[in-house]
């Protein structure tokens, strides 16, 4: 395995993080622990969560996968030896509305941190995270902002971040980070950190894969000038980059055979580059998701990058492209296609 350090902090996390949102929906309580295992002996000592996994999110299982990360931590008594992350939904919607309709505001930070603190069954989260934006901007997968002039959010950058300094002074959380953000949300959020001796953004988890590249615009400009940490989600493209769907591999339980709502991969133009990128990987001798996710770790913006897996066979393959380094030839192939089909999936 690779490690690298959260920006700023003396925190060693693997250059690989393992992601958990399908446990408790997709994957069992038994499955999970045998993920963790596997990831644990492997090196990866970075775990992802969020108060709202599993995902699709619902009330029956809101949580779920925080419990099933808390009840082996209780088991294998190691929580010394992971870093965990997790999230606090953002803006109100009729999707997360069973877990609160206040957003950031109120006590809602300090509730939301003491009730993951009970399903993780620790006293400290290493790294909280807002999941989006608590304001009407252009978040998952939609391509342009358009600025709503109805949109009620005020800012409030700095009453957010002096509510995580109260659970930093109380011990519950290390430090905090963003996701699914945008350049201007980022920036505001360093400004007020500077300005007024506030909790720094240290991370920021966004979508970042060969089907989606926009976080290359302004974003890794800001990773690489203020020293945020890109933790890359969706790597594999809820499991498009693996070849299965175009090859008609997929399993039954395969995310996007359950779930076809999330279509965010799915179009004509991501089907067509994922044709592209699946012949340079076969010309190259490696499988799609090793050359997908290789990708992602050699790009030097990210802090680590978060894979996910419903087999262990897909975690074995998904880990091991840790020790898969792209050459120079491959990245100029892979280049080409992004020339001609840039960011299809946004």
């Amino acid at each position: 395995m690779k490690y690298t350090t959260i920006p700023k902090t003396d925190i060693k996390v693997s250059k690989i993080c393992l992601g958990t949102m399908t446990w408790g929906n997709q994957n069992t309580e038994a499955e999970g622990h045998e993920q963790l295992d596997y990831a644990l002996e492997q090196g990866v000592n970075f775990i992802d969560t969020a108060e709202m996994y599993p995902v699709p999110a619902s009330p029956e299982t809101q949580g779920e996968t925080s419990r099933i990360i808390g009840s082996w931590l209780k088991k294998r008594n190691n929580r010394e030896q992971v870093i965990i992350a997790s999230k606090i939904v953002g803006r109100p919607s009729d999707y997360t509305a069973h877990i609160r309709t206040s957003g950031l505001q109120g006590n809602s930070i300090a509730e939301a941190v003491d009730n993951e603190l009970k399903r993780l069954q620790t006293d400290y989260i290493d790294v909280y995270q807002i999941h989006w934006p608590e304001r009407e901007t252009n978040t998952f997968g939609k391509r342009d902002y358009v600025h709503n002039p109805s949109d009620e959010w005020t800012d409030n950058f700095n009453e957010v971040l002096h509510k995580m300094d109260e659970q930093i002074k109380a011990g519950k959380i290390r430090h905090v980070g963003l996701s699914n953000e945008k350049a201007w949300g980022t920036m505001r959020f360093l400004e007020e950190s500077k300005s007024h001796s506030l909790p720094r953004m240290r991370t920021i988890q966004n979508a970042y894969s060969l089907l989606n590249r926009t976080y290359e615009g302004d974003l890794a400009e800001i990773s690489m000038r203020e020293d945020i940490g890109l933790l890359a989600y969706s790597p594999m493209a809820f499991g498009v980059l693996s070849g299965k769907y175009i090859k008609g591999t997929a399993a039954d339980n395969a995310r996007l055979k359950l779930f076809p709502r999330f279509a965010r991969y799915s179009s004509e133009q991501c089907t067509e580059a994922t044709k592209r990128y699946l012949k340079i990987a076969e010309d190259n001798n490696m499988t799609l998701a090793e050359m997908s996710l290789a990708f992602v770790n050699q790009q030097p913006f990210v802090t680590s990058n978060i894979i996910g897996a419903t087999s262990l066979e897909q975690l074995k393959e998904n880990i091991n492209s840790i020790n898969v380094t792209l050459s120079d030839a491959v990245l100029e192939q892979i280049n080409a296609v992004h020339a001609v089909i840039p960011n299809p999936a946004t």
